[in-house]
């Protein structure tokens, strides 16, 4: 029997009273079914509701008839960024401080770094399941591989179809890392893409369950796409072939341009410089295969938004949409992983491997501007890395004056099990350590002044590979490993150019304090970082 951790549970009345939901889904006496769609390693600025030349028409509409958040963070990685989102804890509470282990590598860890999800946790749709919802998910798990206990089925989960592991190929998942039904392994056909698939098949588990009854479900769409190998269909890919001559520098103008105009910040922001090379020192060849690489990485990303509109269209079809909750954020920032110019080609794109995880990728160049205007990529804390785009739709719950507008109040991933449990009416046991995060319910249903008031009221953590930051009302400590703290003031400095760590050294002793504490309490490994992939290495050593 798995223990559960809890969020506080919520009464309805409460939640109208005084959180102020809209009159709209407060006279609604079914609670929303809830949709949560993660992408993976997609940068702030990929989509055009962020700032993107890249079309995004569906994704854009939700944004349009609903809300965006501007400082909602990740984890900064892959898997403790699900980890914390499937359970409304830190990564280090539910043992994946690091990373999970690989497909078919034993792996012994420190219980806050075992590499898998552990006993003591719950997840989303554990509890909501409890209380009388259909819990569904399509895509990418990546929560633990090896034991059979941490699969999505064996975690709440009515019906499960996806990649246990982490990366996998978008056309032909082979070897360690193919496709899973249920618990079964199961093989693709010539015609599979994961994109499609994984929308095809929620889309069947949703009118199969509404069908039977009025139950609301929970939906866990966890995209692969666009993590390498970036797998782009060639009509997706030949649609931005050529459209990436002109460089990052121009792509991440033409972005800031955009974001001043949509009003995504309150103030005029400077943008972090650009790390990769002078776009005219590079070779012809270079700048070709460059602008293939960002083509294959915008099909992708294209390829996403049409089935978010695959999605959008079905759930009208069955008079779903209006109350439905649709969530939809990336795991981290885009992923410099492949090189500072990537790696790939046009050919690639066009005959790519199969049954691997070879293949195009990004590469830090195009990763920075990908995560415009901000500094760094996925690894690490600053915003480049851990702001993600965070949208929200619900026609019944979202009062239509609100429509189009900003959350601009931080918030984190252990938000969305908390703002879960409340919108589900969820009953919890009260025997382990309650959910880290806090409901954000009130900023999706309620009037402007409501919507206006800080989420949290007590300091966010983050640790991801000796990387680390503290949010505390305006104020962030961040640092990358083995470096110095740095302290910025977010408010006057979004893009984290003015350290005020000298300037202000009080509150970043006291800021430092804190987050000790916290890592202290949390078990994470400082001041020397835990790596799993060396404490992997070492494991093997001493076998030999």
């Amino acid at each position: 029997m798995k223990l559960h951790a809890i969020c506080a549970p919520w009464l309805m009345v409460l939640v109208v009273s005084v959180l102020g939901l809209s009159n709209t889904w407060a006279a609604s006496p079914q609670p929303p079914n809830i949709v949560l769609v993660l992408v993976d390693d997609m940068g702030f600025s990929d989509l055009g509701c962020y700032g993107s030349e890249i079309e995004t028409p569906n994704i854009d509409a939700l944004a349009t008839n609903g809300l965006r958040f501007t400082q909602f963070y990740n984890s900064g990685r892959c898997c403790p960024t699900r980890a914390s989102l499937m359970t409304g804890l830190h990564p280090h509470q539910v043992g994946i401080g690091h990373m999970t282990a690989p497909p078919n590598q034993p792996y012994e860890g420190p219980p806050a770094y075992q590499g898998h999800l552990n006993e003591t946790c719950t997840t989303i749709p554990e509890v909501l399941r409890g209380d009388g919802y259909h819990t569904f998910m399509t895509g990418k798990w990546h929560l633990g591989h090896a034991d059979k206990g941490d699969w999505p089925m064996q975690r709440g989960f009515d019906r499960f179809y996806g990649g246990i592991s982490g990366a996998f190929n978008y056309f032909k998942p082979g070897g360690d890392r193919g496709m899973t039904d249920g618990n079964q392994d199961v093989t693709t056909g010539d015609d599979f893409y994961a994109t499609d698939a994984f929308t095809e098949i929620a889309c069947d588990y949703i009118k199969e369950a509404t069908a039977k009854d009025d139950k609301p479900f929970f939906l866990y769409l966890a995209y692969n796409s666009p993590h390498w190998p970036l797998n782009a269909k060639v009509k997706d890919f030949e649609k931005y072939r050529g459209k990436y001559r002109g460089g990052w520098d121009a792509v991440m103008a033409a972005r800031q341009q955009k974001q001043r105009e949509l009003g995504l910040f309150e103030s005029d922001v400077e943008a972090a410089p650009h790390v990769g090379p002078d776009w005219a020192s590079l070779t012809e060849k270079q700048r070709d295969n460059l602008d293939a690489i960002m083509a294959a990485y915008a099909g992708c990303i294209d390829n996403i938004d049409q089935n978010i509109g695959k999605l959008v269209a079905h759930l009208k079809s069955i008079g779903q949409y209006d109350n439905t909750l649709i969530l939809f954020l990336s795991d981290n920032g885009a992923c410099q992983e492949g090189g500072k110019l990537g790696f790939g080609s046009e050919d690639m794109v066009r005959n790519p491997p199969l049954e691997t995880t070879n293949g195009v990728r990004l590469g830090l160049a195009w990763a920075n501007a990908c995560n415009t205007p901000f500094r760094l990529y996925k690894h690490f804390l600053h915003e480049g890395g851990a702001n993600t785009p965070f949208i929200a739709h619900w026609p019944a719950g979202i009062p239509q004056s609100r429509h189009n507008t900003f959350v601009r109040q931080p918030a984190y991933l252990p938000d969305v099990m908390a703002t879960c449990v409340e919108l589900a009416a969820a009953t919890m046991p009260g025997d382990v350590p309650p959910c880290e995060g806090v409901s954000f319910a009130s900023a999706l249903t309620g009037g402007e002044e409501i919507a206006s008031q800080p989420i949290h009221a007590q300091p966010m953590f983050f640790e991801h590979e000796g990387n680390a930051m503290m949010r505390a009302g305006d104020w962030k400590l961040v640092r990358e490993y083995k470096k110095p703290w740095e302290l910025y003031n977010l408010s006057e400095d979004r893009t984290e150019l003015n350290d005020l760590s000298t300037a202000q050294s009080q509150r970043r002793d006291r800021m430092i304090a804190a987050w000790e504490d916290w890592a202290t309490k949390t078990e994470v490994m400082f001041p020397e970082r835990f790596n799993m992939y060396q404490h992997l290495k070492e494991q093997k050593k001493k076998k030999k």
